[in-house]
């Protein structure tokens, strides 16, 4: 059988919610072979983020060597990197091996509230990784950094969206759930918006959502699936498993990553 393959470089999360473990989850379900490569160590549950250890710059780019070298990834998710050695390491390799089906949730603001980016990260994550990603994937609150727009309605989406799409060239899905009247995202791709509606599902449990969210993009486009597809079918999955009302923790809790059979969701 030949399976596709998917790599996740971001951190891990040690209540298994986001992260690495949240990527992992939904690429597996997602019906597609899940490496990673842990730009970060973090002790956290759905209460909050408590300690965050970096990986040494030499030692990340080991790993994603270590990956790229034996099993070439059909895509590859970009979470949480908290330096800007470490965006520069994963620029680097990612360049070098000419990878394809980028994916880059860039991720600012944990849902907890703890920020997890240094500010000098954020303009080389801009400079470096934007330009080299097939699709960005802020929320709301991280497409105001990016763009410097207020965002407050769905023209002020479209306006963010497209100011990222063109100033880095790259797709551009920006993330509704933050606004307070639905769920909607916009996708700014080659000059054209295309709005994705989804139903707000009434579920305080939204841990790893965005994580989620990137990942099964990562994994549709690895499976040869165009990127409109790819959010489509990705939008659905988090749907699923944010329906099937998980509730684990005191806090934001996890969504539930394996609310189905395997085999139903590899087609």
């Amino acid at each position: 059988m030949n399976m596709k393959t998917a790599l996740t470089i971001a951190g891990s999360d040690s209540s298994g919610g986001a992260g690495i473990q949240a990527d992992i989850k939904t690429m597996t379900m997602n019906g597609v072979y899940a490496m990673s490569a842990i730009t970060s160590l973090t002790a956290q549950n759905t209460t909050g983020v408590r300690a965050i250890q970096d990986a040494s710059p030499d030692f990340l780019r080991q790993q994603i060597d270590a990956v790229f070298e034996d099993i070439y990834p059909d895509a590859v998710k970009i979470g949480m990197v908290s330096s800007s050695e470490l965006i520069h390491v994963i620029a680097d390799r990612l360049r070098f091996y000419k990878a394809r089906n980028i994916v880059l949730d860039p991720v600012m603001v944990a849902t907890s509230g703890s920020a997890l980016m240094k500010t000098d990260a954020v303009q080389t994550l801009l400079n470096e990784l934007f330009p080299l990603a097939t699709i960005v994937t802020p929320n709301i609150p991280e497409a105001e950094v990016i763009s410097g727009l207020a965002i407050e309605n769905k023209e002020d989406m479209i306006r963010a969206a497209k100011k990222i799409g063109d100033e880095y060239l790259c797709a551009v899905l920006l993330k509704g759930g933050h606004s307070v009247h639905d769920a909607n995202d916009v996708l700014y791709m080659d000059g054209e918006t295309t709005w994705f509606e989804g139903k707000r599902i009434d579920n305080p449990n939204t841990h790893g959502t965005g994580c989620t969210l990137s990942s099964a993009i990562a994994s549709n486009l690895a499976k040869g699936y165009h990127l409109t597809e790819s959010i489509r079918r990705a939008k659905d999955y988090v749907s699923g498993a944010l329906s099937a009302m998980l509730d684990l923790g005191k806090g934001s809790g996890p969504l539930d990553h394996g609310f189905l059979n395997v085999a139903e969701h590899q087609t």
